[in-house]
Formats: C-alpha cells, sequence, structure tokens
C-alpha cells in the first residue's frame, strides 16, 4: 500500500478525489468510451491488449474530458468573460466544444503548422481562431495579448489540475471495464493525460505499471526522467503532432514519481502501429494514438526482462483526428 500513501491529499495538482469529482462533474457531457481487444494484436504482442478508444470521445480525443471539467468548474462571473488557450491540435477543439457547451466564448490561439483537421475542429466547434507562429514563445505571447484584452481565463492545454482531473476520469473507466490490467501504456508528451491517468489508476491499484510512450524525435520525457529534472528540447520532428510539447511543473512531479518506464519510438514504428489500427482494429487512429501499441510492440518492451509479466495491458488511443492526406503520403513512403 506504499504507492496509495504516497498520493497524499495536496502531493500533485490533482488527487484521487478531484478526479472523482471531475467524473461526477462531466460524466453527463463525455462519452464512456469503448474498450476494444483483438486476438490478432495479442497474438501479434504476446499479450492481453485492451484499447481504451478515446478517438470516440468528443471531439476525436481525450482531450475533451480536462477541457470539460475545467470550463464546468469556473463560476460564472468567470465563465462570462470566456475561455483561452494556445494548441496545435485537440486541446483546441476540446476546449472549444466545451465552450461552446456552456455558451461562452472560446479563444484559441493556433500556429501556423497545426493540421488543418483540428483547425477545422476548433471552428465547427464555434472557437475564436487567433494564428500565432509556430514557436511556444509566439503562442504564448499572443495569447497573453488576446487575455489581457478580453479578460478570458487561460485554460492550459495540460500544465492545471483541473485538466489533469478530467483526464484521470479515462482510468476510472478503464479499471472497471477492465479490471485484470495490469499495466498501463499511455502516450506523454506534456504529460496532462499520463499524470491523470496515472493517478487514478495507482489510487485504485497500488501495484498496476504506468509505461509511458514517446516519439524519439520529441524525446523530452525520456530525458527528463533519465536527468531527473525537466528537460526540454531546441526542436521536436515527429510524424506525431500531439506529442511535441514538454512536460510542466503541475505534471513532471506525477511523471518522476509514479511512471515506471519511458518507452522511445521511431516515426516508422508509429505508422505501423497505425496501419494495425487501421486494418485489425478497425479505427482510425491519429500517429499519437497508435504510439501506445507502436511501444508494446517493440523491441525495447518486448525483449526487457522487467515488462515480462505486464500479461494485460491497457493502451490509451489518444485521438483519431489525422490529416488524411498527410496519412496516405506517409503509408506510400
Amino acid at each position: 500500500m506504499e504507492e496509495e500513501n504516497q498520493i497524499t491529499k495536496g502531493k500533485y495538482a490533482a488527487d484521487i478525489s478531484s478526479i472523482k469529482e471531475a467524473h461526477t462533474r462531466i460524466k453527463s457531457m463525455i462519452l464512456k468510451t469503448p474498450v476494444l481487444s483483438s486476438s490478432s494484436l495479442n497474438a501479434i504482442s504476446g499479450r492481453e491488449l485492451y484499447f481504451k478508444c478515446e478517438c470516440f470521445q468528443k471531439g476525436g480525443a481525450f482531450k475533451f474530458r480536462g477541457a470539460c471539467n475545467a470550463v464546468f468548474s469556473l463560476d460564472d462571473e468567470d465563465a462570462s468573460k470566456g475561455v483561452i488557450t494556445h494548441s496545435s491540435g485537440n486541446h483546441a477543439a476540446a476546449l472549444a466544444l466545451a465552450a461552446n457547451l456552456r455558451g461562452i466564448p472560446a479563444y484559441i490561439v493556433i500556429p501556423k503548422n497545426a493540421p488543418t483537421c483540428k483547425v477545422e475542429n476548433v471552428k465547427r466547434y464555434g472557437g475564436q481562431v487567433i494564428w500565432s507562429e509556430a514557436s511556444m514563445r509566439s503562442r504564448e505571447e499572443v495569447a497573453n495579448k488576446v487575455r489581457q484584452e478580453t479578460g478570458a481565463i487561460l485554460i492550459h492545454p495540460y500544465n492545471d489540475g483541473r485538466i489533469l482531473s478530467g483526464q484521470g476520469t479515462i482510468s476510472l473507466e478503464l479499471l472497471e471495464q477492465a479490471p485484470q490490467i495490469d499495466t498501463l501504456v499511455v502516450p506523454i508528451s506534456g504529460g496532462g493525460l499520463i499524470s491523470g491517468v496515472a493517478l487514478a489508476a495507482k489510487s485504485i491499484n497500488p501495484a498496476i505499471r504506468i509505461l509511458a510512450a514517446e516519439p524519439k524525435g520529441a524525446d523530452d520525457a525520456a530525458q527528463s526522467k533519465a536527468a531527473g529534472r525537466i528537460i526540454t528540447l531546441p526542436e521536436t520532428n515527429t510524424i506525431a503532432d500531439g506529442l511535441r510539447a514538454f512536460l510542466g511543473d503541475s505534471t513532471w512531479p506525477v511523471v518522476r514519481d509514479l511512471v515506471e518506464d519511458i518507452i522511445t519510438v521511431e516515426d516508422s514504428e508509429i505508422i505501423k502501429a497505425m496501419k494495425l489500427c487501421f486494418e485489425i482494429l478497425k479505427v482510425v487512429v491519429e500517429p499519437s494514438g497508435a504510439i501506445g501499441l507502436a511501444a508494446v510492440l517493440s523491441d525495447t518492451f518486448q525483449k526487457n526482462p522487467a515488462w515480462k509479466d505486464c500479461k494485460h495491458i491497457g493502451i490509451v488511443v489518444s485521438g483519431g483526428n489525422v490529416d488524411l492526406g498527410i496519412l496516405w503520403n506517409s503509408l506510400n513512403k
């Protein structure tokens, strides 16, 4: 029970009680996404795999959980000014949708290199798109300017306890849907998803293992874990457009303490896993959503004796917002 005792209230940006409160707050608005399995993928991986399909969530990704929790936990006065964020993708659409449901404005700062399909999602949900340059500095500067002009409340894509608590609701569902799971494999970028998932899962089952999956071209979390402090990279290079952010001060302590290991994979492995998801699971996934499967199939995981008794593996399929034009090109390369 040592793990359980570690997760004392107030130690991290979220905890099991804030995650359960989030679930009560948002459960009428989110979808309880299905868990899929495939005997073919079990045979290929040599494990029992359980895919938590957040690609079927509203907005096409898990991000709606956190955004919904953040938006609906604002008091009426704050909410009336609207919300703002800077995001290249799924959080942007999720926040626009959550704000739309609450009937408040959403100002979304989007870098010019964002995938078209994700920008279209923001517009579809009524978000006001404001463009920035690709760099994080430009994103933050533009967001601050709009915030000063509008008084809107900033909802960070991951470095926020309300976001972590919303994402943690995935574990509440998944461990009820497949209680036999002994290991969770979760994509890592800014760490909002894996932090929420880990905090909830370790509270429910302290023996559960949490493994992160990260692209080699954006392996800041793996480097951070090795160095024992947050490392950021001068640039990232990966097809997984959802996994290019760096850890924040709300997510790093959870990743440092509760994530057992970070498995890094090449883009070619991610594309292969996407193909398997399309062909065998019959599910549309974006690169970031396929990386969990890529990690489980990787030599790093398969040949590591430390993970040989990971028999029942839950894989969070984080999203399905893929630019199909880019996908066809990458498959033909």
